[in-house]
């Protein structure tokens, strides 16, 4: 196992790294400490033939241009924050508005464009990078000066795991998860339709009108939204259910998971045999089946079109603050914000 770093690129006279994580099975992960933007992941098929299975680009300036967070760390607030204002405290904060009246993933400058500090991490056992951000008090419009850490770490057992920290000085929000796209075609030669997603989860969020959560809980039993004994990501996108037209034919949804189910969630392309098993303590996933992608750019000399990807960001439940039932993403002084996600890549080399 080792890491390799390079210059990726410069952005406002900084210069932007790429560090890619190699184990000894073949699997690689290349991370920017630009947004800890995880830009490729690259492993083998059922046929030994190694490509990419995430959407990421070459270039800083094509991310700068065009990226809908593609592989990206998101925050202080992942999701959606209704009227880009809350109250915390008994004084109400105002936010960027860079989705239409709601406040987008941490704002127009969020966590996913900041150049973060890197440090190498080489094991016996495994490898990584460290990335740590201040955030400093009023960024975005939210009080406190945070303090973050995000760990990226792979093994042998082509294990990837992702660890996040947090400390405040002040209350203040915060909600991490990463938003890679993932399509385990290979170097996108498929859209995700025809993957099939297994998904430990009773119940889903509904969403109004702007797609952030009324607040109640549906039960997904005899709907496209009932992935426990798995289905293809297709039924969603084909489904006449209110709740996938809503979102523009497919899913944007958070689902509710059993926190002690062994195998949360799975994510299979029979046609590769390339497989993930996602595991996490977080409460929720937001299943994202690329149904708003541009098409007009190009992925690594792929016309870039819907369900190309599909997002599996693991967090806390999206718009929390103003859903007081909904588990608290406030963060006290002398706390500490912690999660994880733990990602295993396997290849079924029996098809």
């Amino acid at each position: 196992m080792k890491v390799n770093s390079e210059k990726f690129g410069e952005l406002n006279n900084q210069a932007v790294h790429a560090y890619t994580l190699l184990n000894d099975e073949g699997l690689k992960i290349t991370c920017l400490d630009y947004g800890c933007v995880i830009s490729n992941i690259e492993m083998p098929d059922s046929e030994g033939k190694i490509e990419s299975v995430v959407l990421g680009f070459d270039s800083i300036e094509e991310y700068q241009k065009y990226s809908p967070y593609f592989g990206a760390v998101v925050g202080r607030v992942a999701g959606r924050i209704g009227g880009a204002s809350f109250e915390l405290n008994n004084e109400t904060y105002r936010l960027e508005k860079n989705e239409g009246n709601n406040h987008l993933h941490g704002g127009k400058e969020g966590f996913s464009h900041k150049i973060w500090n890197a440090k190498i991490i080489e094991a016996s056992d495994h490898v990584g990078v460290e990335f740590t951000y201040v955030s400093k008090d009023g960024e975005e419009g939210y009080p406190g000066n945070l303090e973050v850490k995000v760990t990226y770490t792979l093994t042998n057992k082509n294990e990837f795991h992702i660890s996040y920290e947090g400390t405040t000085d002040q209350d203040t929000l915060i909600n991490l998860t990463n938003h890679t796209y993932f399509n385990l075609s290979g170097n996108l030669k498929e859209t995700v339709l025809d993957h099939v997603l297994k998904l430990k989860s009773n119940e889903f969020l509904e969403l109004n009108d702007d797609l952030l959560p009324t607040g109640e809980t549906l039960n997904v039993t005899g709907t496209p939204f009932d992935f426990r004994e798995g289905h293809s990501l297709k039924e969603g996108v084909e489904s006449t259910h209110p709740q996938n037209i809503l979102v523009g034919k497919g899913y944007d949804h958070p689902f509710l998971l059993e926190a002690e189910a062994k195998n949360q969630m799975s994510l299979f392309d029979p046609a590769s045999g390339r497989k993930i098993e996602v595991k996490t303590d977080q409460p929720s996933v937001v299943l994202y089946t690329g149904n708003h992608l541009d098409e007009e750019f190009e992925i690594r000399g792929v016309h870039s079109e819907k369900y190309l990807g599909v997002c599996l960001e693991t967090q806390g439940l999206p718009d929390a603050i103003h859903h007081k039932h909904f588990p608290s993403c406030v963060l006290k002084p002398g706390e500490k914000y912690e999660a994880y996600t733990h990602y295993t890549f396997i290849t079924d080399r029996s098809l």
